[in-house]
């Protein structure tokens, strides 16, 4: 099933939790590696390599396959100066690009009026999930967010048109009456009108929606299913979020975490499919993240808060490659038994910005940061070096 050119689209999953770096892009060639982690530490005969030092946790075959294929970069040591180890602090952090202060807007939210400056589309970004992620939120910035798109809407459970216009209509009598009583009185109303139109719009993608792709059961993969939806009926939407959690494997990590992140590695993979089947897969690019890593040390059955992580962006137009160095666990090089960070979260968001969605970085990500080659105009393998 083909489709014309799109606009280049941004689907962001947010790895919730903090996901253990060293048990997803495994250093399975480092004695230290497996000193420091006796017990929570993946074998080195299941670990699927890269190259002859680092490899695929054993469970993100699916991910692995599309790194051979070129369109996998994967960014080490990604993360920021003087790192957080509080959830809501550090991925506070991540969603507004702002380190050393407390921000108000977030870096997505900031592009979604970039996209779409007159505001003209309510859907241009769409969250799928419950509530609204920091790095959406910008006042005057409409954001749909969606729990699950097939009973998503504004009474959808009133089959009978008639009566839903009439509630239709007073919810907007409701929200969106007179203007100018008072500023949260202006701010409730355009919500009110906003979700509106959004809620019966996206009501049209469930319908459009056609694919041979079988999705797996799991949130994340509902989630991504969703997202297609959206994005082959066409209603404008340029920028995508969802998350994935609980990444905080404090005990019991082996399972846990090998059972989430492979649940992502499949959605991704299907959503990859999804792509191709509707000649999608050169418009879209996926950024996936998380808070932070964790520590270099086990704790028995898991692995505590730490720094350092490892990002992943995906796509046809991607240049797959490993970027940024994998940092060191030797001890005189460690962050007080974590790993160091060796680029700025920043710069993998200023590359998005400016050669991905074609929006100046500077003033999203609040500063100018080095940029990385990673995203393409043709085809093959990146030799992971940052211009």
């Amino acid at each position: 099933m083909g489709s014309r050119r799109q606009e280049p689209s941004l689907v962001v999953i947010q790895l919730s939790g903090g996901n253990d770096y060293l048990n997803t892009i495994v250093p399975y060639n480092d004695g230290e590696y497996y000193d420091y982690r006796p017990t929570v530490n993946i074998e080195s005969e299941r670990v699927l390599p890269i190259d002859d030092e680092y490899g695929f946790n054993p469970n993100m075959r699916a991910i692995k396959e599309l790194y051979d294929e070129g369109k996998v970069a994967v960014i080490n040591g990604i993360g920021y100066p003087e790192p957080n180890r509080s959830h809501f602090r550090s991925m506070d952090i991540w969603h507004t690009a702002l380190p050393e202060d407390i921000g108000v807007e977030g870096w997505l939210g900031r592009a979604t009026r970039e996209l779409d400056p007159g505001g003209e589309n309510v859907l241009t970004a769409v969250n799928f999930g419950r509530g609204l992620p920091r790095a959406l939120g910008v006042r005057g910035v409409p954001v749909a967010s969606v729990g699950n798109l097939e009973s998503y809407g504004l009474f959808p459970d009133l089959q009978d048109e008639k009566l839903r216009r009439y509630a239709l209509e007073a919810f907007a009598k409701m929200y969106g009456g007179e203007r100018g009583r008072d500023a949260v009185m202006d701010f409730l109303g355009q919500t009110g009108t906003d979700a509106l139109k959004g809620a019966d719009l996206l009501r049209t993608a469930v319908d459009k929606y056609e694919s041979g792709v079988e999705y797996a059961a799991s949130p994340i993969g509902q989630s991504l299913r969703d997202a297609a939806k959206v994005m082959f009926a066409d209603l404008g939407t340029r920028i995508f979020y969802t998350q994935q959690g609980s990444y905080d494997t404090h005990s019991g990590e082996l399972a846990t975490h090998g059972s989430l992140i492979g649940e992502m590695s499949a959605g991704v993979s299907d959503f990859y499919a999804d792509l191709k089947e509707h000649g999608r897969e050169d418009d879209t690019t996926l950024l996936i993240f998380s808070e932070f890593g964790r520590r270099i040390k086990d704790n028995g059955s898991g692995t505590d808060h730490g720094s350092g992580g490892v990002a992943f962006v995906i796509g046809g137009s991607v240049r797959g490659g490993m970027y940024g160095e994998y940092p060191s666990l030797k001890e005189d090089r460690q962050l007080e038994g974590d790993l160091h960070y060796n680029n700025d979260f920043r710069s993998t968001y200023s590359t998005i910005l400016e050669r991905w969605l074609h929006v100046e970085a500077s003033p999203i990500v609040n500063g100018h940061f080095e940029q990385f080659d990673f995203i393409s105009n043709g085809s093959g393998n990146g030799s992971g070096a940052a211009n």
